[in-house]
């Protein structure tokens, strides 16, 4: 992505990789069948190398990204009038990224990527609750790493589609797309 002309526009669009509230992406993935599989997650950060989210090695995204290392997401500013849509091509995200990655995350965040598992999810609210307050008891703010179940994704873009709605006029897309030479070909699309 290192070049890619909307780069400029994606800075201004998504939020810096330092801020805490982290935007929620609907990310498809495809399933053994062939069927696309959509769930909302965080996208962690995006960087020149790509987009990045970070979730449990053991979920059902990872098992599907790692049989087919392909994905798209969408997100929306309905309220602005944006949307900006990619698809990409996946890999693993560095052990050294993730974890930076990992510190960066709220509390509630470093602790849910310890407990949430099957077993732990399969238990009554109350075992939950008393669960999880034992864990932040042994485990004060600031003393998690992560755990071995921590894995990141790296997006690769092929397309990114920016959407921009207006009120005063239709709605257009600016589409680029990555050609076999490594530049991006630009394209203006009706809304």
């Amino acid at each position: 992505m290192r070049g890619a002309p909307f780069l400029d526009e994606l800075r201004q669009w998504l939020p810096s990789n330092d801020e805490l509230v982290r935007p929620l992406i609907a990310l498809a993935t495809l399933t053994p069948e062939g069927y696309p599989d959509t769930r909302h997650v965080l996208l962690s950060e995006f960087t020149d190398e790509g987009f990045f989210f970070h979730t449990d090695a053991r979920s059902r995204k990872i098992e599907e990204l790692t049989s087919s290392p392909r994905a798209s997401f969408s997100i929306a500013w309905p309220q602005l009038g944006r949307q900006l849509s990619v698809v990409a091509d996946v890999e693993a995200a560095s052990a050294v990224e993730a974890a930076a990655v990992y510190q960066r995350r709220s509390y509630y965040l470093q602790v849910l990527a310890w407990l949430n598992d099957d077993a732990y999810t399969a238990l009554a609210l109350p075992e939950r609750q008393r669960i999880w307050a034992e864990f932040e008891a042994e485990h004060p703010f600031g003393t998690l790493t992560p755990p071995p179940t921590w894995a990141g994704a790296l997006l690769r873009p092929r397309r990114v589609t920016f959407w921009h709605g207006r009120p005063d006029a239709a709605s257009q897309r600016t589409e680029y797309t990555l050609t076999p030479d490594g530049s991006w070909l630009t394209t203006v699309l009706p809304g």
